[in-house]
């Protein structure tokens, strides 16, 4: 069975491209252009993995992070943040609201699966 991951980007052209490379990696997508969306889409099935961007209008990344860590269904879904942001404060920022990894966009898709089969095994 394969494992679903959850794209969340106000891009659209940057949830393709992480798509297309999940995809093509043998991974279910679900896309969600920002937290709040993302939110709404956290119906209670297993989601093994979330890649959100840090900056969105509506709910940005890490506010997305801290309340999804407030549903018991997620507590424990691994974060991975796929942003232009590099500054150290915003990283430790991510990582206290429960991100447990940092991709600095542009990326190189295979930089990405690298991560992503660490985080969902």
């Amino acid at each position: 069975m394969s494992k679903t991951i959850l794209i969340v980007d106000d891009s659209s052209s940057v949830r393709s491209v992480v798509g297309i490379a999940l995809k093509g990696a043998g991974y279910e997508v679900i896309e969600a252009c920002d937290g709040k969306d993302a939110l709404s889409k956290m119906t209670g099935q297993k989601i093994h993995l979330i890649v959100s961007d840090v900056n969105m209008p509506n709910m940005d990344g890490i506010t997305f992070v801290k309340a999804l860590k407030k549903l018991p269904a997620y507590k424990f879904t691994p974060v991975c943040m796929l942003t232009t942001e590099a500054g150290e404060s915003k990283m430790q920022e991510g990582k206290a609201a429960g991100a447990k990894a940092w991709i600095i966009k542009p990326f190189q898709p295979p930089k990405l699966l690298d991560v992503v089969s660490k985080l969902v095994g």
